[in-house]
């Protein structure tokens, strides 16, 4: 699995919360419990870590007494995830790990299952939902896909390719975070839900034990809740090489083409294509690094804009604010020195 964590839109911290709402209970505590301030729910562009957002899924989770966030007519119950892991770590491969964990869930919710269509070609996740139960929000098909992807992706130990996605429901708010999430080949409003996986896994062993699924189950959903872009992009190519040197030592993009062996104009056109610029990855990377630091509570603000490459620390709350609409210090763990 990728290590990089990255961050996730306020936008699904805000879907969650609708959930708990929906329920009729007060989603403060969850919130606090999970470090995210109201004021980052205020600001359009903020962002939270993926360990906050697990953090946030795992304390709603055990508020409603159900791992789905109420979005199915049946309660997934807490403690439901563990046991579908646990059914799943005996799988002797990714296609009988697939097979257990959307069995599973098929025996857990009422109105949404999950049915497999294997061809050589494609793993095709049809989504069912089932009549009179109306049309279900492109987060509780996120939700599910999280649970079950994320976990065959553990077992067999790789990122499984995700090729597209296909969904009936309407393009929410957060259409482009759904993207990181599954794919850049993302459709709504389609005649059908599904998604299409590249079929390599299905041979995979599983390579995890009862020990290692303690580890995981400590850092779930955190540990998988963020998936990112294609690892074969030009994209995560350009992440992967400025993630391996500090900030002063980034290249220019003529630099760091000529690093990755292709014409600068070439680099650029293919950016393009996948939706990023060079400066819109440099920005992203130092956008999260900074959260990172900030959430971790260690180094003042001035450090930490000096860490991230910026002289100043007032050019520093500038860039931070038009990154996330929000300031350095709502970031702050509660307690934690603003400067």
């Amino acid at each position: 699995m990728d290590k990089e964590k990255g961050t996730i839109a306020v936008s699904l911290v805000e879907e969650a919360v609708r959930c708990v709402r929906r329920r009729g209970v007060d989603p403060s505590p969850m919130l606090e419990a999970a470090g995210i301030s109201p004021q980052l729910l205020a600001s359009p562009q903020a962002r939270v870590s993926s360990a906050q957002y697990g953090a946030l899924w795992n304390a709603i989770g055990r508020g409603l007494d159900d791992e789905f966030f109420g979005q199915d007519s049946h309660p997934m119950r807490s403690g439901s995830f563990i046991a579908m892991c646990q059914a799943a770590l005996t799988a002797r491969d990714g296609a009988q790990a697939l097979a257990r964990a959307t069995g599973f869930m098929r025996l857990v919710l009422d109105d949404m299952a999950m049915q497999p269509d294997v061809t050589s070609e494609r793993v095709r996740l049809v989504y069912r939902v089932r009549e009179g139960a109306g049309e279900k929000a492109m987060f509780a098909y996120a939700t599910h896909f999280i649970l079950v992807y994320g976990l065959v992706c553990w077992l067999v130990g790789r990122r499984i390719p995700v090729r597209c996605a296909r969904f009936s429901c309407a393009e929410p708010a957060a259409g482009h975070e759904y993207r990181s999430m599954f794919c850049d080949d993302l459709l709504f409003g389609q005649r059908e839900s599904f998604v299409d996986l590249a079929p390599a896994f299905l041979a995979l062993p599983v390579v995890q034990t009862p020990k290692s699924l303690k580890t995981f189950l400590r850092n779930a959903p955190a540990s998988f809740i963020v998936k990112y872009r294609n690892p074969d992009a030009l994209a995560a190519r350009v992440r992967q090489a400025l993630r391996a040197r500090p900030i002063a030592d980034w290249p220019d993009a003529e630099a760091l083409a000529e690093e990755l062996r292709i014409a600068q104009a070439t680099m650029r056109r293919k950016l393009k294509r996948e939706g990023e610029t060079y400066q819109s990855i440099k920005d992203a990377l130092r956008r999260d690094i900074a959260i990172a630091a900030l959430q971790s509570g260690d180094g003042t603000i001035a450090d930490i804009a000096v860490a991230v490459g910026f002289a100043e620390p007032s050019a520093f709350h500038r860039a931070f604010r038009k990154w996330t609409g929000a300031r350095p210090t709502d970031y702050r763990p509660a307690g934690t020195g603003g400067n």
